[in-house]
C-alpha cells in the first residue's frame, strides 16, 4: 500500500509503492487504467482522468509529470529568495548607520590588558576587514612564527579584494625572513615600505577601528580605538608616513642604497640631538646599540666633534639634518625620552 514518508519531520515526501508501480505499468499497456487507483499515482501526477470513460485514468511520462509537480514549487523557491534579497539589501542599506551609531555609543576607546584577548580581538576584526588594512611595525624585522601567521592572513584577505599596505623600518631590509615575508605578500598584492623611522605600531581596519599599543608592557597592552576622529587622526598620519617612505623590492640585489642609509644615519642623530639615549635610539630604530654607536662616531670624525654636546651643536649649526621635502615630525622633547 501507499505510505506518506516524512524525510526532515515537515516537508512530506510521497513513495511510490508497488501497487502503484504495477498500476502504472498496466495503464501504460493497456492504455487506461480504472477501479481502485493507487493515491500514490495521483499525488504524484503520474495519472490524468481520461476524457473518454468516466472512471477511467490514462498514464502520465513521468517528466511531465515532474514538471507540473515542480512548477509551484520552483515558484515558491524563487519569491523566497527574491524575498531574502531584498531583505539583505534593505539591511545592508542600514547597516552604516547601524555602526556608525554603535561606534559612538560604545566607549570609543577600550582597553585591553590581556595578551589573549588582544590577539582573539586583533585577528577577529582584522579578518573581518572588508576593504582596507593599514598597519605600521615599528622596529626591525619580525618572528618568523608571525610571519608565517601573516602571511596565511594576508593572502585571505588579498582573495576578498582587501586593499592591505604595510609599512616597516627601513632596518627590516636586513632581515632575511621579514623580506622573504614581502616578496611573497607582494605577489598577492600587498604594498611594503619602509621609512628611517615608524612613530610606532597601529593597525587600522576599513577606517573604522584601530589598534594602538597600551601603556605600560606594550606586549600585554593594546587599546582598541574606534571613535571616528581618532581612527582618522590615525590614519592621517599613516598616510603622512607612508608618503615619505620608500617601496621595497623585493629582488633588488641591495636593499640598502645609499639613500636609505643616510636616511637610518640621519634618523640617529635626530634622536641623539633630541637626548635619547644610544639603548632608546636602538629600541625605537629596530638597530643594534653597536649600529648607532657606529653612526654617531662617523659624524662626529666627520665635523670633528670631542664630544657628545659638541658634535649635537655641530649638527645643529651645520644644518646637517635640514634636507627638502623631508622634515621629521616633533619627537616629544627631551624629558622622559630617554628612557622611551
Amino acid at each position: 500500500m501507499c505510505k506518506n514518508m516524512c524525510a526532515t519531520g515537515k516537508t512530506g515526501m510521497i513513495e511510490l509503492c508497488e501497487r502503484g508501480q504495477a498500476a502504472y505499468e498496466y495503464a501504460i499497456c493497456e492504455g487506461s487504467i480504472s477501479g481502485d487507483i493507487p493515491q500514490c499515482l495521483l499525488e504524484l501526477g503520474l495519472l490524468r482522468p481520461d476524457p473518454e470513460s468516466s472512471d477511467g485514468f490514462l498514464a502520465v511520462p513521468p517528466d511531465v509529470a515532474y514538471a507540473k509537480k515542480a512548477r509551484p514549487i520552483e515558484y515558491t523557491i524563487k519569491n523566497q529568495q527574491k524575498a531574502l534579497s531584498d531583505t539583505l539589501l534593505a539591511i545592508d542599506g542600514i547597516r552604516s548607520i547601524y555602526d556608525k551609531a554603535h561606534r559612538q555609543r560604545l566607549a570609543p576607546v577600550e582597553t585591553l590588558d590581556d595578551p589573549a584577548v588582544i590577539a582573539s580581538v586583533l585577528e577577529q576584526e582584522v579578518r573581518s576587514c572588508r576593504e582596507e588594512l593599514l598597519t605600521a611595525q615599528p622596529g626591525g624585522g619580525r618572528s618568523p612564527q608571525m610571519l608565517m601567521e601573516a602571511l596565511q592572513r594576508d593572502r585571505e584577505l588579498n582573495e576578498r579584494g582587501v586593499a592591505q599596505r604595510t609599512l616597516y623600518g627601513h632596518t627590516a631590509r636586513n632581515h632575511g625572513p621579514t623580506m622573504a615575508y614581502i616578496e611573497r605578500v607582494t605577489e598577492v598584492g600587498g604594498q611594503v615600505r619602509t621609512l628611517d623611522e615608524v612613530f610606532d605600531r597601529v593597525i587600522i581596519c576599513d577606517r573604522r577601528i584601530a589598534f594602538v599599543p597600551g601603556e605600560g608592557d606594550r606586549s600585554a597592552s593594546a587599546l582598541a580605538v574606534q571613535h571616528p576622529g581618532l581612527v582618522n587622526y590615525l590614519a592621517a598620519m599613516f598616510e603622512y608616513m607612508w608618503a615619505r617612505a620608500r617601496p621595497v623590492d623585493p629582488k633588488a640585489v641591495s636593499q640598502r642604497s645609499p639613500r636609505i642609509s643616510n636616511e637610518t644615519r640621519r634618523a640617529v642623530l635626530r634622536l641623539m640631538v633630541d637626548g635619547f639615549t644610544d639603548e632608546a635610539i636602538a629600541k625605537r630604530l629596530g638597530i643594534s646599540v653597536r649600529t648607532v654607536a657606529t653612526h654617531i662616531k662617523k659624524t662626529s670624525d666627520a665635523l670633528g666633534s670631542r664630544s657628545r654636546p659638541q658634535l649635537a651643536y655641530l649638527i645643529g649649526t651645520t644644518g646637517l639634518l635640514a634636507f627638502p621635502g623631508h622634515s621629521a615630525p616633533p619627537s616629544g622633547g627631551t624629558g622622559t625620552a630617554v628612557t622611551a
